[in-house]
């Protein structure tokens, strides 16, 4: 009853505002805190959330007494390659300062939490230490110099009191440096289990690492499966590999946290990767997304695969890329951001669920040399109101500067609250869950030029309006302008902190000429209430029949109706619980596939398709497919298709591959690892792919029964 209460009242203040000409901020229809979709306990959408990414150990030393001793640590963190102290009792005294909930911050991404190398490696008289959590040792244990067990269970129990979710870094590709011919180098990247030594990259009896050299980075495969610089790579088709990172990442999901940041996901075979996800979300999922780095201007179809068949999302490196060229470097103009916007758009399945950034501690900061201030507040304005998960690099409040690893990586310099960027992300981050539109909306460039970009953001009713001027000496006159505002005069959300004034748009959504002046960024908006039903997430995006998915978005109604994966109804039990913000419903038994996600109320009004559901057809596991004798022409490449969807279901489109022939085999041996179901007898054939020429084996189908967990190898010849 309440709840109805506060709509009417919203809906009446609205409706006031509309009579009067002027739509009053700070009275959205919804109230935020209500809504489902924006609480701590979502752990599958970050839509709504800000992320905020903390290197641990740089920023806040809350006890001392856990530091390293000796030649590992630097008092007053004047050797950026060692331990500076800071640890997750240092987070945990910011959380309850109120540092991130004034900030309007919603979501901490920490360092890799897992027990790291005690040895100090020296590198051409330079000595280095495992500060970043980088170099694992074990993967069930904590690193000590951050806390115990009990220090991460009390930063997650107070970040949660506040709202906050907490996101850790992992890094399942490597343990830490190591040197195939001298064993005594560093710890000879040492793998344990809570305390059991598993082996050593030398005298590796088990297979448990690539011993393949360094990769060159010359191609996708060289990185899989050659060691990233000198770290002793992991093997993920041996089967005692793949148990312990399920039974590793299992530890810190029993702690609570709401999301996995994966490091150097392109160094690793992505079969193995969705075959981890489909058990971390059969078990209890959350929001997961990985580090693919792409340097400016590229763009990358294994990357684009990856981010809509692996499961797991990405860090959106290609936003990062031209924000920087566009706003920091002035080696782009505004036109280039619009482009990449729209690009992205199309090439990612679930744009909205990629996390931007403006840099991060594997990149020079966005503000460094001569960037100046408002160019970062530009940036901040920018990610805060574009699609995707926005994570803000610890310190960019402050306006902290460095350049490459480890300058990038100073301690914090100021908790100030009082600048002007840490002021733009507390007046910014709000929205994204008081406005759908920020939070799920699609993008429309509704002015530019080589310096103005104005786009609009919408979901449903909601709009969002956002301008940014470059040029820090030159005003612009906006004229021509049309949105999807109703009539009215709209405020700057952001009060005129950038520059930024008030607009006035009439019935058709045109705006009044206005000036936007030099350096200004301003947003607007409107907020009615939804009554027809629009989704704007499902997370997770993949999962087996009986799995649980949340949906959410807005006007679904407090009255169950019917949630359709494709053509199959799913009612009554196989709704877990439904609320007009968030639907909870269960996987049902269809053939594996994808399929598009929809919800009919029970008034039976239909809402949009979310497309790109991936249904699996079982619990997965990893399996090398090889084989042998496949000699090709020039052009031709080797594919494998087979009888389940995780295969193909025989449609050559969606074959697997190209496999790989040069680094674990090499040609005319073919191999590749791909995701299939457990304890499941499968059928398949390899063909090869010249442009449209498609060429299938001969003979009769391949057999497997894939082994019920672990990993296997299947290896035939060509026929």
């Amino acid at each position: 009853m309440v709840n109805h209460l506060k709509k009417w009242i919203a809906g009446m203040a609205l409706t006031l505002a509309l009579l009067t000409g002027t739509v009053v901020p700070g009275l959205p229809v919804q109230v935020a805190s209500a809504a489902p979709d924006t609480s701590v306990s979502n752990k599958q959408n970050f839509s709504t959330d800000v992320i905020y990414q903390i290197f641990t150990d740089r920023f806040a030393d809350g006890n001392p007494a856990n530091n390293p001793t000796g030649s590992a640590f630097s008092p007053g963190c004047t050797n950026l390659r060692l331990y500076c102290g800071g640890d997750w009792k240092g987070i945990t005294d910011k959380i309850n300062a109120g540092y991130f909930t004034n900030m309007g911050v919603t979501a901490l991404w920490i360092s890799q939490p897992v027990e790291n190398i005690y040895s100090v490696i020296n590198y051409s008289g330079v000595n280095n230490t495992s500060y970043h959590g980088y170099w694992a040792r074990d993967f069930k244990k904590t690193n000590p110099y951050y806390g115990t067990f009990a220090d991460l269970q009390t930063l997650i129990n107070a970040a949660h009191a506040k709202g906050i979710k907490i996101v850790i870094d992992f890094a399942p590709n490597h343990t830490s440096p190591a040197l195939e011919t001298d064993s005594s180098f560093a710890e000879n990247g040492r793998l344990y289990d809570n305390g059991t030594l598993l082996g050593g990259y030398t005298n590796d009896t088990n297979g448990y690492f690539h011993h393949n050299g360094g990769t060159d980075f010359s191609s996708l495969e060289d990185g899989i499966y050659r060691n990233l610089y000198d770290l002793a790579d992991l093997n993920h088709n041996v089967s005692r590999i793949d148990t312990y990172f399920k039974e590793a990442i299992k530890v810190w999901l029993d702690l609570g946290i709401d999301g996995i940041r994966v490091d150097a996901v392109k160094h690793m075979p992505m079969g193995w990767q969705k075959n981890w996800m489909s058990y971390i979300y059969g078990y209890k999922p959350v929001f997961t997304f990985g580090e693919w780095f792409l340097g400016t201007n590229e763009n990358d179809p294994s990357n684009v695969y990856f981010a809509n068949e692996s499961g797991m999302s990405l860090l959106d490196f290609r936003f990062a890329q031209k924000v920087r060229q566009v706003l920091r470097d002035n080696t782009d103009t505004m036109y280039g951001l619009d482009s990449m916007i729209s690009s992205t758009a199309s090439d990612y399945a679930q744009v909205a669920d990629q996390v931007t950034f403006i840099d991060n501690h594997d990149m020079e900061r966005f503000k460094s040399g001569s960037v100046s201030n408002r160019r970062v507040e530009q940036a901040l304005a920018l990610l805060l109101t574009s699609r995707g998960v926005p994570a803000i690099y610890y310190g960019t409040e402050q306006y902290m500067s460095g350049g490459t690893d480890p300058d990038n990586r100073a301690m914090m310099s100021s908790f100030s609250e009082t600048t002007t960027a840490f002021n733009v992300i507390k007046k910014l981050a709000p929205l994204r869950k008081s406005n759908p539109a920020i939070a799920y909306g699609s993008t429309q460039q509704r002015w530019i030029n080589n310096d103005v970009y104005i786009y609009e953001r919408k979901f449903g009713n909601s709009v969002a309006v956002v301008a940014i001027n470059r040029n820090l000496s030159s005003s612009a006159s906006i004229s021509g302008l049309v949105t999807s505002f109703p009539a009215g005069t709209y405020t700057d959300q952001l009060g005129g902190l950038l520059g930024g004034g008030s607009i006035t748009a009439s019935s058709t959504g045109a705006v009044s000429t206005f000036t936007l002046g030099a350096g200004a960024v301003a947003v607007w908006q409107y907020t009615p209430a939804q009554t027809t039903p629009v989704i704007g997430h499902v997370g997770p995006v993949m999962g087996k029949a009986g799995n649980t998915v949340t949906i959410d978005g807005r006007g679904f109604g407090s009255t169950k109706g019917t949630v359709y994966f494709g053509t199959t109804a799913v009612t009554g039990s196989g709704i877990v619980s439904w609320e007009d913000t968030q639907i909870k419903v269960v996987v049902p038994s269809v053939a594996a596939g994808k399929y598009s996600v929809k919800v009919r109320t029970s008034g039976s009004v239909d809402s949009n398709s979310y497309n790109g559901f991936n249904v699996l057809t079982g619990n997965q596991v990893s399996v090398r497919f090889i084989v042998q004798n496949a000699t090709t022409v020039s052009g031709e490449n080797v594919y494998l298709v087979g009888n389940v969807a995780e295969l193909g279901n025989w449609d050559p489109a969606s074959a697997i591959g190209p496999m790989f022939n040069r680094v674990i085999r090499t040609y005319p041996t073919w191999y590749f690892d791909v995701s299939v179901p457990a304890g499941t007898a499968l059928e398949f054939k390899f063909i090869k792919k010249n442009g449209s020429v498609v060429t299938w084996e001969g003979g009769s189908n391949h057999t497997y029964t894939t082994p019920a967990s672990g990993t296997g190898t299947i290896t035939v010849n060509w026929q």
